[in-house]
Parts: C-alpha cells; structure tokens; sequence
C-alpha cells in the first residue's frame, strides 16, 4: 500500500518532513486507519533535546507534514476519488498550533494519529497527537490550506 506522501507530485516531494526525494529528510509515510491517518517516525540520537528526549521541533515538524498529508488524503476521500487522480491536492501549512503535553522520549518508535476537524473550501483543519508507547506526549492542530496552481514550479 502506497502512502499518501507517495503521490506527491515530483517537484512537490522534496520536503524536508515528508518529501520522498529528500535523502536528508525524515522522509514520513502517512496512511489512513479507519477515519484517523497514522504515521510512525523513530527519532535519531541528533534529534535530542536533552539526554533522553526527542527535540520539540522536531516534534512540531512531524505534526506538521503528517496533517498536511492528511489534508490532502481527507479532500481526495471527501470527492470521492484516489490519490493518483488529476487534479493532485497538496496542501501547505496556513498554521500550526503545538501544545506539549509531556517530553517525548527519544528511545523507541512515534506514532502520530491524524483527525480530520473540518473541510472548509481550500481548508482542511487537522488535529494530529504524537504518542509515544502508547502515551500522548504532543498535540497539535494545523490549518492546511490547498497549494494554487503551479505553485512549486520553477519561475520562467
């Protein structure tokens, strides 16, 4: 099964967080699990904050794409159609809220669960929890807004 970070176009996969041609990127996979997306990020010994707990902004990085890429499988679902079909949805970051609920350990596997609050026109508004071994430790709620047309394409 293919993500929805899979379908991005090519010159809009470069992202840092979730941008499959960026070798140096986290390079997150995002699926849907019933009506909540899920992703799972391990954290690097370079994403420490302190001795033994994951970077915040890392964190913040990870809510960040996982809810953009569930914005742009939440519009796909709502019309009804596949991820593959033209025109392509992407979505990028109109805001981001994070609340920090706990320090994220470093050791071990994060999960990321994705709920899709409200589609409003070009909007989707996503609210996505960090969990690590089975404990909320971050919330987050970002506002995606839909990319214009040709944005992302070189300047002639």
């Amino acid at each position: 099964m293919k993500a929805f970070q899979d379908y991005y176009p090519e010159n809009l996969a470069h992202c840092y967080g979730c941008g499959r041609l960026n070798p140096h990127g986290h390079q997150i996979k995002t699926f849907w699990d019933g009506d909540e997306t899920v992703t799972r990020f391990t954290p690097l010994r370079q994403h420490t904050a302190v001795p033994g707990f994951t970077y915040g902004g890392l964190i913040a990085s990870l809510v960040d794409c996982h809810s953009t890429g569930t914005a742009a499988a939440a519009m796909y679902r709502a019309e009804g159609r596949s991820m593959d079909t033209l025109p392509a949805f992407r979505f990028v970051t109109g805001s981001l809220h994070v609340d920090y609920l706990k320090p994220t350990p470093l050791a071990g596997e994060l999960e990321l669960r994705g709920r899709v609050k409200a589609i409003k026109g070009r909007k989707v508004v996503v609210e996505t929890t960090v969990l690590a071994g089975g404990v909320a430790t971050a919330r987050g709620e970002v506002v995606a807004v839909q990319m214009p047309e040709g944005f992302g394409m070189p300047a002639a």
